[in-house]
């Protein structure tokens, strides 16, 4: 299993771009899937800079429906003949917004062409050979406090907390992608009924939202209660929330970054 990191906030090469996005492509013995795409086309420039070649894709997991993880999606069906788009109907079919700031829409421009090409899940299922995608996820353990800015428009209009019901996650071979995790890492986790060697992703965990005690005991769970795991994250976790994970969860803690390059 190799993945490699084609669009996120952080880089340590300066020869690749950056954006407030998510994008990895994930290559196994059976399938090359690219999880995300993004804000905008970055993560094909940056695919290109690399000597990557994203026709070779046979599938495009969509996490969720924020345009940070969605956006660039128009771009790569210009360039791409055959991946099937997996996504939840509640992420095609809502509006999204954000009130962080002043109130502004998240909603992702989706492009034509996808008819014949998508997969709507509305379940949890295996959509190929050891391929499974996790989907209406319980919220059993607490939800990030970053969600609190976030709503759906209803059908009156009305601007009401979201509640991620479009929010998929992808496991395959060991690996749990967590996109943004705004469902709660520890209730992905809990979802997903296969052994989770590596679990990828944001983890929604914004600066100056939970307290350090809350931070603290989260990273004790996940080190008591996930031993034989290694959690690599970025994008949506804040620097000051990863120093206080990494401070009680060590070397089972790594950060990644655009061209972070992991093989398993």
């Amino acid at each position: 299993m190799k993945w490699t990191v084609l669009s996120d906030n952080r880089t340590s090469d300066k020869q690749l771009q950056t954006e407030h996005g998510l994008s990895i492509l994930l290559e196994t013995d059976k399938h090359r899937i690219l999880l995300d795409t993004g804000a905008s086309d970055v993560f094909i420039r940056n695919a290109e800079k690399m000597g990557i070649d994203l026709g070779m894709v046979d599938y495009v997991f969509i996490s969720h429906g924020h345009n940070d993880h969605t956006g660039g999606l128009k771009h790569l069906m210009k360039i791409i003949d055959k991946a099937q788009v997996i996504v939840s109907p509640d992420a095609v079919s809502c509006k999204f917004y954000s009130k962080r700031g002043n109130l502004h829409s998240i909603t992702t421009e989706w492009p034509d062409g996808l008819e014949g090409r998508i997969l709507l899940i509305d379940h949890s299922q295996a959509i190929a050979d050891g391929l499974h995608v996790i989907a209406h996820i319980p919220h059993a353990h607490p939800m990030p406090k970053g969600n609190r800015h976030l709503f759906v428009q209803n059908e009156d209009g009305d601007y009401v907390n979201d509640d991620f019901r479009h929010e998929l996650a992808l496991y395959t071979d060991g690996m749990l992608f967590t996109g943004c995790a705004h469902s709660g890492l520890e209730n992905i986790l809990a979802a997903c009924p296969y052994s989770v060697k590596i679990v990828v992703g944001g983890f929604h965990l914004l600066d100056d939202h939970e307290t350090e005690e809350e931070l603290t005991d989260l990273a004790n769970r996940l080190k008591i209660n996930y031993p034989e795991t290694q959690f690599y994250t970025s994008h949506c976790t804040g620097d000051k929330v990863f120093a206080i994970l990494k401070a009680v969860m060590g070397e089972k803690l790594q950060s990644f970054c655009c061209g972070t390059i992991n093989r398993k």
